[in-house]
């Protein structure tokens, strides 16, 4: 029992909560209460789940000298010795096999894009995390295939638009967690993950304030210009939401000093998860009464 639930914590169940970008051709495409293509994204979620498990553990696998010297991530089962190193090769074999063998069964196209996240994930663990800029676009081109992935499961069709707002957002959410592991780490952040010797706060603020600028344009004008919305331009409604959300992460980081990642700030922070749920509210009455 104990190695399972070192198997587990290695896994990240708490970071899994970024999969639920598949459900976003589903919701967009209004049929969310269509059961036959809600319960095809909810198995693909599942088993995108497991699949980043299986990138999480494989990430520690590669890092886990470099975690032993982090004051943090030292105290996660591979650096820590709690989980066996031949155990963890073992179960990421298995359980990515496995995953990709449920996918092929649930729907090819989904199985296409699955492989490739892992495959870019798997660059990334032993490659791309150490380029820097090209370390968040691989971040960023991660989400990109969540999206898509949730497409053919929903049989729907994705507004350029909503692909554009996923793009931006990921460099948002990358460019963040850069930033909180260079004033963490401070002196010792080259050492930890060689892409970081290469940024520094100046750089990194400069490119969010690019890149929250181009968020907020870019959704606004996916609120008036994406097909399957409704012509009464009322999804304008939510652009407070997204702008609420986006200062309310600038403030915590900038005022508040939080250098935590991202989704985990999501999962402490009421006021953001309040903004998330009102705008998800709000997009399904407008988009599904709309209709």
């Amino acid at each position: 029992m104990a190695t399972i639930r070192a198997l587990l914590k290695t896994m990240r169940p708490h970071q899994w909560t970024k999969n639920a970008f598949i459900f976003a051709a589903l919701i967009f495409d209004v049929k969310l209460f269509d059961i036959t293509y809600t319960t095809r994204a909810i198995i693909g979620f599942a088993l995108f789940c497991l699949v980043s498990g299986v990138v999480y553990t494989i990430n520690d696998l590669v890092d886990m000298e470099r975690d032993r010297q982090h004051p943090r991530k030292q105290k996660r089962p591979l650096p820590s010795g709690e989980l066996k190193p031949t155990v963890a090769i073992a179960a990421a074999i298995i359980l990515g096999v496995c995953a990709i063998v449920a996918a092929i069964a649930l729907d090819p196209m989904f199985a296409l894009n699955l492989s490739g996240y892992l495959v870019l994930q798997l660059a990334y663990s032993f490659l791309l995390k150490n380029i820097v800029l090209i370390d968040v676009m691989a971040i960023a081109a991660g989400f990109v295939l969540r999206v898509a992935a949730g497409a053919p499961l929903a049989n729907a069709r994705i507004s350029p638009w909503l692909y554009i707002c996923t793009v931006l957002l990921a460099l948002f959410l990358g460019l963040s967690k850069r930033r909180g592991e260079l004033i963490a780490l401070n002196h010792e952040a080259g050492n930890h993950r060689p892409a970081l010797q290469h940024y520094n706060i100046s750089l990194l603020d400069q490119l969010n304030g690019m890149v929250t600028s181009s968020i907020i344009l870019a959704y606004a004008l996916y609120t008036f210009s994406a097909p399957n919305l409704p012509a009464d331009y009322s999804m304008m409604l939510t652009i407070p939401f997204v702008i609420y959300g986006l200062f309310r992460y600038m403030y915590l980081i900038h005022v508040r000093k939080c250098t935590i990642a991202p989704d985990e700030v999501l999962l402490a922070d009421r006021p953001l998860q309040a903004d998330l749920v009102l705008w998800g509210l709000a997009s399904v009455v407008i988009l599904y009464l709309g209709s």
